[in-house]
């Protein structure tokens, strides 16, 4: 038996647009904090290992800055689409499967 699709809650404007307002937010106190990240690495390279090539500096700050931006997107896309019941609405029909295979 195929189950009717479940329409989405990110699927009212209204919701949607609260929910990526809440997305945006969290990704912008996220850039503060890469940033201030960065500062802090920078300052500890520069009493660690002193003034050496400018690239060593440039390299790790893109890295720092890279990671924490990649990982803060990716989990609030994670909490975006748990929090707002768009997980929910999704049907993979795996349970379907799984009793079939039982059988």
């Amino acid at each position: 038996m195929v189950n009717p699709v479940r329409p989405s809650p990110l699927d009212d404007p209204d919701y949607a647009e609260f929910a990526w307002g809440r997305y945006f937010r969290v990704m912008r106190w996220m850039g503060l904090l890469t940033l201030a990240v960065m500062a802090a690495a920078a300052y500890y390279l520069y009493a660690a290992v002193g003034l050496v090539s400018i690239h060593l500096y440039i390299a790790a700050m893109l890295g720092i800055g890279f990671t924490m931006m990649l990982m803060a997107a990716l989990m609030g896309l994670v909490f975006l689409s748990s929090g707002t019941g768009h997980d929910e609405a999704v049907d993979n029909g795996l349970e379907q499967h799984v009793d079939d295979w039982w059988k």
